[in-house]
């Protein structure tokens, strides 16, 4: 059984906002220190912003606008400098930015499944969806959609399909609100650990090395348990700066946080 939300969901709404100050941080700096909490509804955004990056004037307004519409009119922000002894630990090397377990897991077939089926869902209608698929019951909320249409499309598949129980709805921003790291199970599939990905730059643990897990599963085709503590340079017999760098490839071939934040890992 998986779960999967698309890009317009309230909850990545708030990743994807979260993911492009991030981008926005690494313009400045290779390693810059950003942590970045969104909570996002109703016409509001509150962001909390832990860094060390002055951010262009209005740049984070327009963010927030640019990905959930210009009817959020009520945003505030509040920019801190990161905690002193966080920052004294990545002085003069790059080390482990936090403690946490890890795990990655190959992929199933049944979340590569609905992975695809969740895309080709979006690519027809861009707003807000759910996606539940359990064996082959599968179970679609989508806003804006053609309810009889995907009822018929994925029962024509060999799917017992159930779309929209409640019947239409708008979905958004506008209808529910969206915080950061709340579809952990969306972004890693089975893989779920204690710590979110967005949001956070590449010397925080909950991105670096539940990338370097997953990417590790997936290549071996076993399962990756690790821990780490807050300073480590080693995890994993690996220096901490390489995982760095394979996290940074990784999210760049995506095409930054921002685009990794659409759909997680999964």
């Amino acid at each position: 059984m998986i779960e999967k939300v698309n890009p317009a969901h309230p909850d990545k709404v708030a990743d994807r906002i979260a993911g492009a100050l991030v981008d926005y941080a690494y313009t400045q700096d290779d390693n810059p220190h950003i942590a970045v909490e969104v909570l996002i509804g109703h016409g509001f955004c509150r962001l909390i912003i832990e860094t060390d990056i002055t951010f262009a004037d209005d740049f984070i307004e327009q963010t927030v606008q640019r990905i959930a519409g210009q009817e959020i009119a009520d945003i505030e922000t509040f920019l801190v400098p990161q905690d002193p002894h966080l920052a004294k630990n990545q002085v003069g090397q790059i080390r482990c930015g936090d403690n946490g377990i890890f795990k990655g897991l190959p992929l199933t077939d049944e979340e590569k499944e609905l992975s695809t089926i969740a895309r080709q869902i979006y690519r027809q209608y861009p707003t807000d969806g759910k996606y539940i698929l359990n064996g082959k019951g599968l179970i679609i909320c989508q806003s804006h959609a053609d309810r009889q249409l995907l009822t018929n499309r994925y029962n024509n598949l060999g799917y017992y399909t159930v779309t929209n129980p409640l019947g239409e709805w708008s979905g958004g921003v506008n209808v529910d609100s969206g915080a950061t790291n709340r579809k952990l199970g969306s972004d890693l599939g089975h893989s779920v650990t204690g710590g979110g990905i967005h949001g956070k730059d590449l010397s925080k643990a909950d991105v670096s090395v539940n990338i370097y897990a997953f990417l590790k599963a997936q290549a071996t085709g076993q399962p990756v348990n690790l821990c780490c503590a807050i300073g480590d340079e080693q995890i994993d017999g690996q220096p901490y700066a390489a995982i760095v760098e394979q996290a940074r490839a990784y999210v760049r071939a995506l095409g930054g946080f921002e685009k990794l934040a659409e759909w997680g890992l999964v």
